[in-house]
C-alpha cells in the first residue's frame, strides 16, 4: 500500500496513527464490505451509520471507508440527506459506477 486511499489516513497524531495501523491490513477487505453494501443498496443508498448497521460493525470503523471510496472516485454523494443516529443530516452514499469495483490486490 502506499497513500490515502490505499492506506487509512489518520491525522500524525500518535493514536490516529496507531488506529491507521490497526486498521491497515483489513482496509481492502472493509472498503470492499462497504462498496458492495452500497452498490447493494442501489438509488435508496445508505448512509455511513445505515452501513455500519448493514455490515455490524462499528461506525467508526466503516465510516472512514466512504471518504476512501469517494476518493477513488467509486461511491459518491447521492444528494440525498437522511438524519443519522445523533439526529443529524447525513450524506446518502450511492456507487459512482455500477461496473466498477475493487479487486482483490487493490487497496
Amino acid at each position: 500500500m502506499s497513500g490515502y486511499p490505499d492506506a487509512p489516513g489518520h491525522r500524525n497524531v500518535d493514536t490516529s496513527v496507531a488506529a491507521a495501523n490497526a486498521i491497515a491490513p483489513k482496509l481492502g477487505r472493509l472498503q470492499r464490505l462497504a462498496q458492495a453494501a452500497i452498490k447493494a443498496a442501489k438509488q435508496r443508498g445508505l448512509t455511513a451509520d445505515e452501513l455500519a448497521t448493514k455490515l455490524d460493525m462499528d461506525r467508526y470503523s466503516i465510516q472512514p471507508r466512504t471518504s476512501e471510496l469517494k476518493h477513488k472516485g467509486l461511491i459518491r454523494d447521492s444528494g440525498k440527506r437522511r438524519l443519522n443516529s445523533s439526529g443529524k443530516a447525513a450524506i446518502v452514499w450511492v456507487a459512482a459506477n455500477d461496473g466498477d469495483t475493487i479487486t482483490k490486490n487493490a487497496a
